[in-house]
């Protein structure tokens, strides 16, 4: 089974470190936060600068929020990555049998369901701030 893309968490977990620690931000720091090769960070950061949440330093490297934590929404990162394929978060498997009365109705019936999913989800997101995950850490 295919699972949703890990950059989300990764993207939160970066962020969530140049809050609380921006000082000592530079890719292999967050890289080594999150236990993961510093090239998957810079792609990760590209990401997060293109949608304007992110300053990258050259040079000397290091990072910085461009938005207080406080007005970064889960789902901006959520976003920001492109965690989903075509705004769809769910897939229906693609060539079903059309002969089957199951094969030719499945993608109708299921798709109103995934798409009121992946609606309440994103509304999910919306509602918690950067600022109140950090809140939760020790």
């Amino acid at each position: 089974m295919k699972q949703i893309s890990t950059r989300f968490s990764i993207a939160v977990h970066t962020l969530s470190l140049i809050a609380v620690s921006p000082r000592e931000c530079t890719g292999d720091y967050i890289a080594g936060s999150v236990n993961t090769n510093p090239v998957v960070i810079r792609r990760i950061m590209g990401m997060l600068k293109k949608a304007g949440l992110v300053e990258v330093r050259p040079g000397v490297g290091g990072a910085s929020l461009l938005k207080a934590p406080e007005d970064i929404t889960l789902l901006d990162v959520y976003r920001a990555v492109d965690v989903i394929e075509d705004n769809q978060l769910f897939r229906v498997h693609e060539g079903p049998n059309v002969q089957c009365p199951v094969g030719r109705n499945i993608e109708s019936a299921l798709q109103s369901e995934l798409s009121e999913a992946q609606s309440a989800m994103e509304h999910r997101l919306a509602q918690t701030t950067l600022s109140r995950l950090i809140e939760r850490f020790e």
